[in-house]
């Protein structure tokens, strides 16, 4: 009934397959657990005892193909029209994490289901505290907060039906930031979004470098699909705030004062106390840098 699909990349991945297989084991209905190794140097060992285990299967690619390519071969593989997308570096924060969701698509008319994301609560060393921070403001919501905006999904944490994904991921390219596209696609398609209450916790945290420069990587994927035509131009935050600055003849001055504090906002986002909006308004001055074509 249920097809659970995990790509991996450099990461243990055994112990939350363990942590599934112990929920499995007390349902009725059967579920299947797909791992593909996206041609990782470590962890290759530890991740293929994943084969030894009952319901699992474990495939190593050879060639590295990136997440979006790899979740289309997931899907393809999966022997169930209901998948469960789930990344290495979670943990279902509740025992019954799977039963969850059984019970919500028993008797739903979602096409997708979102269950939410969330962080610990121990603060992580400085150097992760710009991803930490933002993963607790900006996408650990409860229900409520979801439903207002209910086409902003997270793939870490996704309950899809096949032929909703199939249809929904079109582009294969490996991209950076492709939650934002891949949601853009379900609204297009008018497909039926269910938010529940069944988080897991992130636990792979970025370094505040690493963050930011994918958090670039994320803006310049939002240029390229619009340019492409396959993203709308006024869906995200970022995207009406252009739109604003662009209909009063403001982006020039905008971005000449954004250029004038960027030292000083790059300092504060490796600090202890980083500040979101800061970070807003830095991605921001970069997206319209590309929008204009000025930077190489």
């Amino acid at each position: 009934m249920l097809s659970v699909l995990i790509p991996t990349y450099n990461y243990k991945v055994y112990d939350l397959i363990k942590r599934l297989q112990s929920q499995i084991e007390v349902l009725s209905v059967p579920v299947e657990i797909i791992v593909i190794d996206d041609c990782s140097k470590d962890f290759k060992a530890e991740n293929m005892e994943l084969d030894k285990l009952p319901n699992s299967r474990y495939i190593y690619s050879e060639k590295n193909a990136g997440r979006t390519a790899t979740r289309s071969k997931l899907a393809n593989l999966a022997k169930f029209q209901w998948l469960l997308f789930l990344d290495a570096d979670v943990k279902p924060k509740r025992e019954n994490f799977l039963k969850e969701y059984l019970s919500y698509i028993q008797d739903t008319s979602s096409d997708v289901v979102f269950g939410g994301i969330s962080y610990q609560d121990e603060k992580p060393p400085e150097d992760q505290l710009l991803r930490w921070i933002y993963g607790r403001e900006r996408e650990a919501k409860n229900v409520v907060e979801r439903e207002k905006s209910p086409y902003f999904i997270i793939s870490q944490n996704l309950l899809i039906k096949k032929k909703t994904f199939i249809a929904a991921n079109t582009v294969q390219e490996n991209f950076y930031g492709l939650d934002n596209y891949f949601s853009n696609q379900l609204k297009r398609q008018n497909a039926k979004v269910g938010h529940i209450d069944n988080p897991v916790i992130h636990l792979g945290l970025e370094s505040n470098d690493v963050f930011i420069a994918k958090a670039l990587k994320a803006v310049e994927t939002t240029v390229t699909f619009e340019a492409r035509g396959l993203m709308d131009k006024a869906e995200r935050p970022l995207q009406k705030s252009y739109l604003k600055l662009k209909r009063f003849g403001l982006t020039t001055l905008f971005n000449l004062i954004i250029s004038r504090l960027k030292p000083k906002m790059e300092r504060n986002f490796t600090s202890e106390k980083p500040n979101l909006f800061w970070f807003d308004l830095y991605r921001l001055g970069y997206y319209i840098e590309l929008k204009n074509g000025k930077h190489d």
